[in-house]
């Protein structure tokens, strides 16, 4: 899978449980609404600083943005038995 779909994917579906518009998450996030479309449409390719500050913004792990669906699903699973 392309990472970059994959990152942008997961920013996207973040900010969607988080009930936030892209440009409500570009004023949390600092980033432009331009950069962070392109970058849920798989567009770019984020450095580690700018996928932890988007990971910060969302309050989940930064690796949280690199794990495909079915990873993020057992996580939340094996968190929530703790």
């Amino acid at each position: 899978m392309d990472m970059r779909v994959l990152v942008g994917d997961n920013v996207r579906q973040a900010r969607k449980l988080r009930g936030l518009t892209q440009e409500q998450f570009a004023v949390k996030s600092g980033f432009s609404q331009q950069y962070l479309s392109s970058l849920e449409n798989g567009k770019r390719n984020p450095s580690v600083i700018t996928l932890y500050e988007i990971a910060v913004a969302l309050s989940v792990q930064p690796a949280d943005l690199l794990r495909p669906a079915r990873v993020r699903s057992k996580a939340k699973q094996t968190r929530g038995k703790r």
